[in-house]
C-alpha cells in the first residue's frame, strides 16, 4: 500500500486539533464536491482521497493509529493482537532475531512485519508447524454524512459508497447533528477468516436558512407589515412539512412570537411525535411614503 500523508491533503499539521481537521475538512469538502465539480476527475480523485483522510483523522483512535504505524495503521490492532498471541505461545523460543514487540515500540520500522504477516511471505503469520496465526476481526470503518434539516425531518433510504462497496440504510426521522450510528459488520474484511469490522457513520447537519432546530422544537421569523401587526389579519407560514394559515391578532408588537403545537422537527423513533415550531414577527415599518399617507400618520399621532 502505498504512503499517503493524510495531514498533507486535509492542509493541516500533525499537531492539528479535532476541531482544525473537522473544519479543514468541511472546507475542502465544500470545494472539491462533485455536484460542484461535474465530470471533473481529478476533484472526484481528491475528494475521495479528502474522505479516506477525513475518516482516519476524524477518529482519535485510528489517528493515533496512524501516527505510530503510517501506511499500515488498519493492522495495528492485528499486529498488537499477533504480538501478545505469539509472546504467549512462543515464550523463550528463538526466532532468528528476537522479535520481542519492545524493538517496535522503540519507533523501528513495521514494514518487515506487516509484510510477512499479511503480505503473504509466510514468516510470522504462522507458527513453524503452518497452524493458522489466529482469526482477528476487520478495521471499523468511520464515515460522515450530511443530510439537510428536511432529510433529517423524514425517514428515508440512503445509498452511499465505503471502501468501494455500496451501502444502503434507512435514516429514520429526527436524527440530530453529530448523532453516530452503527452498522455491524459493514467494515473492512476480517483476517485468518475473522468477522468483518463495523461500520459508524456521523450525520452533518447544516444550519438550515429558514429554521433553527433546538432540540425537537423549530424557531422561525416571519416579516408582516405595520398594518397586519396593527389591524390584524391572516397569514401563510411555511413549515417543514408545507405551510399553515396563521391569524395575526390586531395590535401585535414587533418581536412577539406564537407556538405552533405539533408542527416541530419529529422525535426520533417515536411515530407521530413532534416538537412545536415558534414563530416570531418582525413588523415591517412602511417605506416611501407619499404626504397623503404622511398626514394621516401625524393625525394618528395628534388624535
Amino acid at each position: 500500500m502505498a504512503y499517503i500523508d493524510y495531514y498533507k491533503i486535509l492542509g493541516v499539521d500533525k499537531n492539528a486539533t479535532q476541531d482544525d481537521i473537522k473544519k479543514a475538512y468541511r472546507k475542502l469538502a465544500r470545494k472539491l464536491h462533485p455536484d460542484l465539480n461535474p465530470d471533473d476527475k481529478e476533484a472526484e480523485r481528491q475528494f475521495k482521497e479528502l474522505n479516506e483522510a477525513n475518516e482516519v483523522l476524524s477518529n482519535p483512535e485510528n489517528r493515533a493509529k496512524y501516527d505510530k504505524y503510517g501506511e499500515n495503521w488498519k493492522h495495528g490492532e492485528e499486529y498488537e493482537k499477533a504480538r501478545q498471541q505469539q509472546q504467549k505461545q512462543y515464550q523463550g523460543e528463538n526466532f532468528g532475531g528476537g522479535f520481542s514487540g519492545a524493538d517496535f515500540d522503540n519507533g523501528e520500522d513495521f514494514s518487515d512485519f506487516f509484510q510477512s504477516m499479511f503480505g503473504g511471505g509466510g514468516g510470522f503469520g504462522r507458527s513453524s508447524r503452518g497452524s493458522a496465526s489466529g482469526k482477528f476481526k476487520g478495521q471499523d470503518v468511520y464515515a460522515e454524512l450530511n443530510l439537510s434539516l428536511k432529510d433529517a425531518a423524514t425517514t428515508h433510504p440512503q445509498t452511499f459508497e465505503i471502501n468501494g462497496k455500496k451501502v444502503r440504510i434507512t435514516i429514520p426521522a429526527g436524527v440530530y447533528d453529530g448523532q453516530q450510528i452503527k452498522l455491524k459488520g459493514h467494515g473492512s474484511p476480517g483476517f485468518n477468516g475473522g468477522p468483518n469490522g463495523d461500520l459508524y457513520i456521523t450525520f452533518n447537519i447544516p444550519v438550515d436558512p429558514d429554521f433553527e432546530r433546538i432540540g425537537d422544537d423549530l424557531k422561525t421569523k416571519v416579516v408582516i407589515d405595520l398594518y397586519t401587526a396593527v389591524l390584524g389579519g391572516g397569514l401563510k407560514v411555511n413549515t417543514l412539512d408545507g405551510s399553515v394559515n396563521l391569524k395575526v391578532k390586531p395590535e401585535t408588537q414587533n418581536g412577539v412570537t406564537v407556538r405552533l403545537k405539533g408542527k416541530g422537527f419529529p422525535v426520533y423513533k417515536k411515530e407521530g411525535q413532534f416538537g412545536d415550531l415558534f414563530v416570531t414577527y418582525e413588523v415591517k415599518l412602511p417605506t416611501n411614503l407619499t404626504q397623503k399617507q404622511k398626514e394621516l400618520f401625524e393625525q394618528l399621532k395628534n388624535s
